[in-house]
């Protein structure tokens, strides 16, 4: 039975970099749910998953799985990353073996494993083709399928459908939906709400290392009011911040952005015209 996996106040920051990229992340994933963790390039996802599987080190906050640290239950979670994660000279076959055994696979229960992994990605016609000479949807397959060998519990996948064609994107996502009917946890992270609609029934959206909402997705779809976010290229003049804060409640972020919330589409015009004139 798959456990609840909790994100619990994680911070990070980069050698060298001017503020955080996680700066008190928290949510929590129930056991066998799809959570579609949505958020900006640069918004922290990437962080998170490598946080979460030990690529990156841990700075601050916890990550639980089941009420135990994760650190201590790394084979129970996998990780499918946005780059390709295997050897191109190497055949389909040789790089399935190969990860097998990186992760303490062995005999018959390596042969039972691979085959499982290559009926499911639906790679068996393409064994001994060397994966640097697959499509790009097949490398996207050959990724999961490296992912699926230590039959993880829970399974990290970051935009896993990026740059792949319509068919191949069909496909993984019909995949990852029957991998959360099996009973896995799964994070999914993505630019498109399409996809996290079609496979998640939880949602988390990061923007600048911070959650802005997480919930089901019902809930978070239900509650999440329009917001007017505009960047400048200097700070707002005093007159103009100070009318807007007390008509919108203004939220100013760092990098001269600035949110108006409860505004909608229609004023937008009135709000940038006010912004030209000042």
């Amino acid at each position: 039975m798959p456990a609840v996996l909790r994100f619990e106040d994680i911070r990070f920051q980069y050698p060298g970099a001017s503020g955080p990229a996680l700066d008190g992340v928290s949510f929590a994933v129930p056991a066998g749910a799809a959570l579609g963790l949505l958020g900006p390039n640069g918004a922290g996802k990437t962080t998170l998953l490598s946080l979460a599987t030990g690529l990156l080190p841990e700075q601050g906050g916890r990550i639980t799985l089941g009420g135990q640290p994760l650190a201590a239950l790394r084979r129970r979670v996998a990780l499918v990353p946005q780059e390709n994660a295997f050897y191109p000279v190497l055949t389909v076959r040789e790089n399935l073996r190969f990860f097998g055994q990186v992760q303490g696979l062995s005999g018959s229960l390596l042969l039972q494993r691979e085959a499982s992994a290559l009926a499911f990605t639906q790679l068996e016609a393409f064994v001994q083709r060397r994966a640097g000479q697959l499509s790009g949807g097949l490398k996207r397959r050959l990724n999961l399928a490296i992912g699926l060998l230590a039959d993880p519990g829970t399974l990290l996948l970051d935009e896993p459908t990026v740059g792949v064609d319509p068919q191949s994107r069909h496909f993984l996502l019909e995949a990852i939906r029957d991998l959360q009917r099996s009973g896995r946890t799964i994070i999914y992270t993505s630019h498109y709400m399409d996809e996290i609609e079609a496979i998640c029934d939880h949602v988390a959206i990061l923007d600048q290392g911070r959650v802005l909402v997480a919930g089901t997705l019902g809930e978070v779809l239900a509650s999440v009011a329009p917001v007017l976010s505009i960047r400048l290229e200097g700070p707002l003049p005093p007159a103009l911040e100070a009318s807007w804060n007390e008509r919108y409640g203004l939220e100013s972020l760092p990098g001269f952005r600035y949110r108006l919330p409860g505004t909608r589409a229609e004023d937008a015009p009135s709000i940038l015209g006010e912004v030209r004139a000042a």
